[in-house]
């Protein structure tokens, strides 16, 4: 399983990024540089790539393990809703909503599961230190 493997400094954020890219016009790959600039782990999330910029790429949530601070997606509802029960598995700290992956349905599960969820882009939140 990933992520069983070097301990993370304590202000350090163990990112997972859904719907995570290779093409640097995405916004989630210019997220996953910027976490990574600012000295974030990432765990890329993707079925059919292997690596972006040199990081592995995780096919599913289900392959994640240990702790998670922050999942930022980057899919649409039609996909994210079907991830529910994954994300609610993961049980990462929050959850961002990036512009146009909004979800009320997913937010009231992880909502009620005691996760903090926002709707926002992880970029602003980055550049602006609110993330």
């Amino acid at each position: 399983m990933y992520g069983n493997s070097a301990m993370i400094d304590s202000r350090t954020k163990r990112v997972v990024i859904v719907g995570a890219s290779d093409n640097p016009e995405r916004y989630s790959h210019q997220a996953q540089l910027l976490l990574r600039q600012y000295g974030h782990a990432v765990v890329p999330v993707h079925p059919k790539l292997t690596e972006i910029e040199g990081v592995p790429v995780v096919a599913d949530l289900c392959a994640i393990s240990g702790p998670v601070d922050t999942v930022t997606l980057y899919v649409g509802p039609q996909i994210s809703q079907t991830l529910k029960d994954k994300l609610v598995a993961i049980k990462p700290r929050r959850v961002i909503f990036n512009p146009g992956t909004e979800n009320a349905a997913l937010k009231m599960v992880l909502v009620s599961a005691g996760m903090e969820c926002q709707e926002a882009c992880t970029l602003v939140l980055l550049r602006t230190g609110q993330f």
